[in-house]
């Protein structure tokens, strides 16, 4: 089965990181991040990771009744931020569970875990 590993984030989360913490991370998580796409490639189950982009950078494209609108910036003041995720392949939830409690940023935020669905909507 196919999940998205999720991970949310409050700056004020990694703000209150000590120095000695967010070394101990690779600076931003960046090395630890590294080592488990490094694993997955190994075991097979990564389809794909990647971080985001700061919210200060998004555009909102909405359409209604045919018009075409664009938003620059966060669409919605909000206190937790997605910035990054992980598709994983593997044999079950528990496993997915598994991967995601190895997400450094779990340690100080959270990691959600939802199954992708196929176009048709049924579970992969």
């Amino acid at each position: 089965m196919k999940f998205m590993l999720l991970i949310w984030s409050n700056p004020q989360n990694w703000d209150a990181l000590s120095a000695t913490e967010r070394h101990a991370l690779g600076g931003d998580g960046v090395a630890e991040h590294a080592a488990l796409d490094a694993a997955l490639i190994a075991s097979g189950e990564l389809v794909v990771s990647a971080g985001l982009a700061d919210p200060i950078t998004t555009r909102m494209i909405r359409v209604r009744d045919g018009v075409v609108t664009s938003t620059d910036g966060p669409y919605a003041e909000a206190k937790e931020q997605l910035v990054g995720y992980y598709m994983v392949d593997c044999e079950s939830l528990d496993r997915a569970a598994e991967i995601a409690a190895r997400i450094p940023d779990a340690r100080w935020d959270r990691v959600e875990i939802r199954a992708a669905m196929d176009i048709a909507g049924l579970e992969m």
